[in-house]
């Protein structure tokens, strides 16, 4: 079981793309997603086992990198809701976000409010998640969604780095007209993961998380 909570805390914490879901109560969380496209970094604090406040930044780029986008916002996240499992944990989470975004193609900084959710499922061999946000400002209207699915190659004591498969479908309105896929693999221990991978355009990524 303690093995199954360490897991629940790292694998709901990916993806973020936006502000992510929160650590353990009093702890805080850094995370980072980069790649040519999309760049983020953020960290928070979770002041109550369900409630985390925080602040990030956030860069996008077009397909065809005409077009850029560069957000800086706080953040709230709330575990709506929780279900421990025999052997799994279930979450539904709720992620908002107020701040600033500029454009390559318009002037000054215009109001930007970004709701979104994240749903998940983990055991310690198996991960699922889907993802959705909406990035809103005057004329401007970027909705994000991402799925992602995964599994271990093996069991591992809970001191032990475990290794995961992953691959992630994703796409952003307004900037991107394909869905972007990457495969990573992924090194999970404790109270932090890396991932790195490289897409189906054969851009590379790397993310990460930590919580401390």
């Amino acid at each position: 079981m303690k093995r199954l909570v360490a897991l629940a805390m790292l694998l709901a914490g990916c993806g973020v793309a936006g502000a992510a879901p929160m650590g353990f109560q009093g702890s805080q969380m850094a995370m980072g997603d980069f790649g040519p496209n999309w760049r983020e970094a953020w960290v928070n604090h979770a002041y109550t086992a369900r409630d985390a406040v925080g602040a990030g930044g956030l860069f996008m780029r077009s397909d065809d990198k005409r077009t850029t986008r560069d957000v800086a916002e706080l953040t709230y996240t709330r575990l709506v809701a929780r279900w421990n499992l025999p052997h799994a944990q279930a979450n539904v989470w709720f992620v908002g976000g107020v701040g600033g975004i500029r454009g390559n193609d318009f002037a000054g900084t215009r109001t930007l409010w970004a709701p979104g959710f994240q749903l998940d499922y983990e055991t310690t061999r198996v991960y699922v998640a889907a993802f959705g946000r909406l990035y809103r400002a005057d004329g401007i209207k970027h909705d994000y969604g991402a799925v992602r699915a995964g599994f271990s190659f093996h069991e591992v004591e809970y001191e032990e780095t475990q290794p995961w498969f992953i691959v992630e479908a994703r796409r952003m309105r307004g900037l991107s007209e394909q869905i972007e896929i990457t495969p990573m693999l992924r090194l999970i221990n404790k109270g932090y993961f890396i991932e790195a991978g490289v897409n189906t355009d054969k851009q590379a990524r790397f993310n990460f998380m930590y919580i401390f």
